[in-house]
């Protein structure tokens, strides 16, 4: 067993493409439009926004004799008036390493606007099993101590089970290993740490932002969007920047000025 704290990493995000947005705009005869944005997604929303009203420019739309001009005044009018449904349009690709099941089985709970893909303990079989310490727990060293043993015995039990069904010996089968190492996940403990990926459209991600680093939220969890929120309003400061963090109980808070946009 090893103690492990949960890794945040942004592997991907909505990109461009610059010959087929150039197009568009010479199609509507805006071809000098171009927008101040940090990033390709808030270009995105912002362009996605003004294509909703055709406000590129003044005169575009005869309805339309006056714009919003920066990236940052034009997403945060977004926010105000909650017209969220153009922050759909981007989507930030994570992985979640060293996190626990008992994090991923109340991750899954987000469906709406998100994809899912887990490590497989199914094919994935379990060796040294990495552990967090709940902090309920590691300042109390009688506690810590039997719960490292308990971890240590399970991982011991994987060990020995792989032993036992000769699962390294030359010449046996993947079907017979998936079969077998299927059957072992069973008993292994649920504060395992494994690997997530998981990817969620800007809205989406500004409510589960909010839900899971409310004070009331699982520890685990709280850490991990944590750790998500520092990084997104540093990357896209337009798209989160009505984000205030306030520290609870030691973990950040992430509380927006405009609730579920």
């Amino acid at each position: 067993m090893h103690e492990v704290e949960p890794k945040v990493f942004l592997v991907g995000e909505t990109r461009i493409m610059t010959d087929e947005f150039m197009e568009y705009l010479e199609h509507i005869e805006v071809p000098g439009w171009n927008s101040d944005a940090p990033s390709d997604p808030e270009k995105l929303i912002e362009f996605m926004g003004r294509l909703c009203y055709k406000s590129f420019v003044p005169g575009l739309n005869p309805n339309v004799t006056k714009i919003r001009e920066g990236n940052d005044e034009y997403l945060a009018n977004l926010s105000n008036v909650k017209h969220g449904s153009v922050l759909e349009h981007v989507v930030f690709n994570f992985v979640f390493s060293d996190v626990s099941r008992v994090f991923t089985h109340e991750l899954v709970r987000h469906r709406a606007g998100v994809a899912i893909s887990q490590e497989s303990l199914r094919y994935v079989r379990l060796t040294e099993i990495g552990f967090m310490m709940p902090s309920v727990f590691a300042n109390d060293p009688e506690v810590v101590e039997k719960c490292s043993k308990y971890v240590e015995e399970g991982e011991n039990l994987q060990l020995w089970l792989a032993e036992h069904f000769g699962l390294d010996n030359p010449g046996v089968g993947f079907p017979f290993k998936k079969k077998v190492t299927s059957a072992m996940r069973r008993v292994a403990v649920l504060g395992l740490a494994t690997t997530i990926g998981w990817s969620a459209n800007a809205r989406a991600l500004r409510w589960v932002l909010e839900m899971r680093t409310h004070p009331s939220a699982e520890e685990e969890i709280r850490m991990v969007f944590g750790k998500v929120g520092e990084m997104m309003c540093a990357k896209y400061p337009n798209l989160f920047g009505d984000f205030e963090v306030v520290m609870e109980d030691g973990l950040p808070h992430y509380k927006p000025r405009n609730s579920k946009v």
